[in-house]
């Protein structure tokens, strides 16, 4: 159990510390990855951004990801073939669903980023961060949407996931740091004791607070 979202940071962080990568980005998931990796950031010295990746839910339960879409003039979707399987949910009715998540994408890159370029990911050593994994679509999109980016090192770093989920993430990067694989996982936010949702407003300060320092930094 973690106490909140800046707790799970303070413990994931000594984990990433002893890879002893050099030239590195942390890429977080927001909502929720942006308190987590902003604590990651701030202790590896490194640039943090974000990888708008919009989840898609099954109709009758939200929450729960059929899909991931992410954002771009070419949006990919990432399908969880087991959960649409089970949903009954075609290729067809997922890409109906991923559209309806695109404007809100857009409105996100907007509020988010306020025209500020994307930090550069070729050649980093990029660790990417959430506050847990349920089903793995969001994190797999996020996964195959950096790798184009040409990264030496690709890492995901969260604090709880099932352990299938955490075997098959293994597939996707070079690395997966996950600090608690439970043996019944039912949902991330039971795993927090406090787990209220993270606002635009936090994610905005977060990134604005990061982009200044990185552009302040010395060369």
């Amino acid at each position: 159990m973690f106490i909140d979202r800046k707790e799970a940071g303070e413990r994931l962080l000594p984990r990433l510390q002893a890879l002893d990568l050099d030239d590195v980005v942390v890429v977080a998931l927001p909502r929720g990855g942006l308190p987590v990796a902003d604590v990651v950031a701030e202790g590896l010295g490194a640039p943090l951004d974000i990888a708008l990746v919009r989840k898609v839910g099954v109709p009758s339960q939200p929450e729960y990801a059929v899909a991931a879409v992410t954002d771009g003039d070419d949006p990919r979707i990432t399908v969880n073939k087991d959960v649409a399987r089970m949903a009954r949910l075609d290729d067809a009715a997922i890409r109906e669903l991923a559209e309806r998540e695109l404007p809100e994408l857009r409105r996100r890159r907007e509020v988010y980023l306020k025209g500020r370029p994307p930090v550069p990911l070729a050649g980093k050593n990029v660790i990417v961060v959430d506050d847990g994994i349920a089903t793995g679509a969001t994190m797999r999109a996020a996964l195959h949407l950096i790798r184009d980016e040409g990264p030496a090192r690709l890492v995901a770093a969260v604090p709880v996931a099932p352990r299938d989920t955490v075997e098959e993430m293994r597939r996707e990067c070079d690395e997966v740091i996950c600090l608690e694989t439970p043996d019944f996982f039912q949902a991330v936010g039971l795993h927090y004791r406090d787990f209220r949702q993270v606002t635009d407003a936090e994610v905005a300060t977060i990134l604005h607070r990061h982009a200044t320092q990185n552009h302040a930094a010395p060369e």
